[in-house]
Parts: structure tokens; sequence; C-alpha cells
């Protein structure tokens, strides 16, 4: 059983890593093998909505969202984490997930996940909200803790003073680490994921008589 987390901060060792860090001990703690994943710090190209991923199930534009999708066939769960920029996520993280996730829904479907916000002051709802969208549109169990999923400072020695923000992390891990074996233990008891019946897109437009 693993357990992907992601960093979506152009920083790597800033306060949303030192977040995700917290996530992870406690993940480990319970035995769910982990690793986080940096999207880096050069741009990352938005989709083009090509829709070549859905022929070749990766993106024409070979960089980590490529790199990401290899390494989420194997994962068993997510936590997407995010420092906050203008009350929303990072542009980055934004078009590192509307590309792994465009066309690529059967890796993602049963599998729990979870938003990790950092913020200075405000905007972590707003942010965190934005990221959980991509989970609830593509069949994904979402894992809560005792607060919104966030901590608070600008610095990783002002997040390490947040007490409530890092209990939150490790509650977060926790819950996770429970829902992924009770996925794991039905698995063996042959309850499988749901049959998915085929996508219905209904268009409001209409034509005029």
């Amino acid at each position: 059983m693993k357990v992907l987390l992601v960093n979506g901060s152009p920083n790597k060792n800033g306060c949303t890593n030192e977040a995700l860090k917290e996530v992870e001990k406690s993940l480990q703690q319970n035995g769910i093998e982990t690793e986080i994943f940096w999207i880096g710090n050069k741009p990352i190209s938005g989709c083009l909505g090509c829709n070549n991923c859905f022929k070749t199930k990766k993106c024409f534009m070979n960089d980590k969202v490529n790199e990401f999708v290899e390494k989420a066939n194997e994962a068993d769960g997510f936590v997407f984490g995010t420092p906050v920029h203008y009350a929303g996520p990072s542009g980055a993280i934004i078009s590192f997930m509307d590309r792994v996730f465009y066309g690529k829904s059967n890796l993602f479907k049963g599998k729990p996940a979870a938003t990790v916000t950092s913020c200075r002051r405000a905007g972590g709802l707003p942010a965190f909200d934005c990221l959980n969208k991509y989970y609830t549109y593509s069949c994904m169990p979402i894992v809560s803790s005792n607060y919104w999923n966030g901590v608070f400072g600008s610095t990783k020695e002002e997040i390490q003073k947040d007490e409530e923000g890092l209990q939150t992390m490790r509650i977060l891990g926790n819950n996770m680490a429970w829902l992924i074996k009770c996925i794991n233990c039905g698995k063996k008891e042959g309850i499988d994921f749901p049959n998915m019946e085929k996508k219905i897109f209904t268009s409001f437009w209409k034509e005029e008589k």
C-alpha cells in the first residue's frame, strides 16, 4: 500500500513540504509506504485539449506530468499539497492536475485523495475547494481530518508553531491509512469498485426551430 504526496510549490523544501511531511509521518506509522513527489520549479504547460492522452494514456508533453502518471499506476492514495497564491492554488499545480486527470480517470477512480494547503494568513479554503473538484469528478473518496486541511505560516519554523495545523495533518494521515486498509480488506473479500456506467454528456444547447 502506497500513498503519493504531491508538493505543488515551486519551493521544494518550504511550507507545503513541511505540511506533507507531517501527513507522511502518520502514514508511515500506519505501515503505508510513501513518496513525496515535487512538481518542480520549471514552467508546466496547461492542457491543450488535444485528446492525444486518450489514445496513448500519457501526455505528448514529456515532463513531470508523465513521470507522475507512471507512479500513479502503483499508488493506492494521493495527497496534493499547494501553497496559496491569491486565494487559490499555485498556477503550476493547476496546470499539472489538469493534465494529470484529463483522459486518465481509470488511474484514479476508487483511490482516496486529499488536499493540503499552506498559506500565510488567508485564502486556504478557496484553494482547498478548488483541488477537491478533481477528486469528485474522478470517483475518488475524499479523506477528511478534524478541520480543513491547512497549515499557516510564512516559513517552516512558523509552520512548526501551528500546533492545530500539524495535528490536522497527522489526523489526515491516520484517516487516509485507515481508509486505504479498509478498501484493501474489502478487495480481499471480493468487494470491488462498482461497475461504471458509460459517461453521459448532457448538452444545454438547443436547435433553433
